[in-house]
């Protein structure tokens, strides 16, 4: 059986790997860029700092996830524990916000408590994901945190989303936990899978990846962009001219990209694809010639205040983030923003905004414009797939299909579940569609069993 994979992030790594380990021989992956990684890949700029595509931490929920990144670098890892925090009306919050609302100022808290002991409505028989959060966090968290920060992530109205998604995405509420911590003073931190995480000490994320594809390089053929998949002869085509025959195809371009390009698609399994909805990010990365006394991890912005929503310290990361490790001489900001037909940015002066929404929320002072050493912009055309109200049903249509045609459709974009997108997820969707293709095991992930 030959097996084809499209594209060389964490999934279709995370196939190959298993294809590997498992010995079977007919395979081969194609990647359109010059790289490994995808959404996970990491760059080094002119200037030495090393930048992600957003903001990724290291956690799992697989064992066999944990083994490959422990056969991948070894003990080449940092560990951390989480400290995140928002900010929000000029003052710093932990995270996670619902839990903290105790450092508001008392007219904030006054409506995030009265909210909470006044909320009306089933959070089960919710509309929408909007609906959802009046419904689980009152009309004050929702007004200061809520809204207004989903609202920068997502780029769309909230009320076209499903609540369907939430999982352990979203810490829910719990009113008297909440009451105690405004009562005793104290900080409700450890909520969230992630609240410890691990990251590689040298070549950010996608270090994990380029040493997962080192043990098959020979099979790994970059700069090979699909243009077209003939579904009837089980062919693929290149732009550089190139026609591939599989058996079975594991694809990971984004869904209704690859729905696009294959030939011989029902009519309503094309019209279906059209309607799913995705986001897109500008990564600015700011290389400080300043060392940075903060010992926060990530930090959420849901004011207007500033473009992004989401800054990481990334020279704590690793300390190898910046020029030759000296993070007494160096920092590094990454600075995540959404955009889309509904919150248009612009890519021109996307980098001079960041740096003022960075002085508007105190994170640098103006006078430190100068110790700017490096920007660094990243584009992603797609950022999150969006949970919409109708995805459900679009995926219930063409995912079947694909499969019928022998092609499996897999990872943050092939499956289009923001819900199951993290790293592990995504690497485990890769493995889990090798077992089913050669073995007929249930895909757990993929179907959130």
């Amino acid at each position: 059986m030959k097996v084809l994979i499209l594209g060389a992030g964490p999934t279709g790594l995370g196939a190959a790997c298993h294809l590997h380990k498992l010995g079977h021989s007919d395979w081969l992956l194609f990647e359109c860029n010059s790289h490994v990684g995808g959404l996970s890949a990491s760059f080094l700029d002119e200037r030495g700092f090393t930048w992600d595509v957003g903001g990724h931490v290291l956690f799992s929920h697989y064992d066999y996830f944990d083994k490959a990144m422990a056969e991948a670098l070894g003990d080449a890892w940092y560990e951390h524990q989480r400290e995140s925090w928002v900010r929000i009306l000029q003052r710093w919050v932990p995270y996670p916000f619902q839990n903290n609302v105790r450092h508001l100022p008392d007219e904030a808290l006054r409506e995030c408590v009265e909210g909470l002991r006044s909320l009306s409505g089933t959070p089960g028989d919710s509309a929408n994901f909007r609906d959802w959060m009046h419904a689980v966090f009152g009309s004050g968290i929702v007004k200061h945190f809520m809204e207004p920060y989903n609202s920068k992530v997502w780029g769309v109205p909230l009320e076209i989303m499903s609540k369907e998604w939430i999982a352990e995405r979203v810490s829910v509420v719990d009113l008297a936990r909440i009451e105690r911590n405004i009562a005793e003073q104290r900080d409700d931190l450890s909520w969230g899978p992630n609240n410890t995480f691990k990251f590689p000490s040298c070549g950010g994320t996608g270090a994990i990846y380029e040493a997962i594809a080192d043990r098959f390089r020979d099979r790994i053929h970059l700069n090979h962009e699909m243009t077209s998949i003939d579904l009837d002869a089980r062919q693929v085509r290149f732009a550089n001219g190139r026609v591939e025959s599989y058996d079975v195809l594991i694809s990971t371009v984004p869904l209704d990209l690859l729905v696009r390009a294959c030939t011989g698609v029902p009519d309503q399994v094309r019209g279906a694809a059209a309607g799913l909805v995705h986001n897109s990010g500008l990564i600015v990365g700011l290389g400080l010639e300043q060392r940075r006394d903060d010992s926060k991890c990530w930090m959420y912005f849901p004011e207007d205040s500033s473009p992004f929503y989401r800054v990481t310290n990334f020279h704590n990361y690793s300390p190898f983030n910046v020029p030759d490790g000296a993070v007494d001489r160096y920092s590094s900001l990454m600075c995540e923003t959404t955009y889309s037909p509904h919150k248009p940015v612009s890519r021109e002066d996307i980098v001079e905004e960041t740096v003022q929404g960075l002085i508007n929320t105190g994170l640098l002072f103006e006078g430190q414009r100068t110790s700017i050493a490096s920007r660094y912009l990243i584009d992603i055309p797609y950022s999150y797939p969006v949970p919409t109200l109708g995805r459900d049903q679009v995926l219930a249509t063409v995912q079947p299909f694909l499969e019928s045609c022998n092609v499996y459709s897999r990872g943050r974009f092939g499956a289009w579940k923001y819900e199951v997108g993290n790293m592990d997820h995504s690497f485990m969707q890769g493995v889990e569609a090798v077992d089913r293709i050669l073995a007929g095991k249930p895909e757990r992930t993929v179907n959130g069993s």
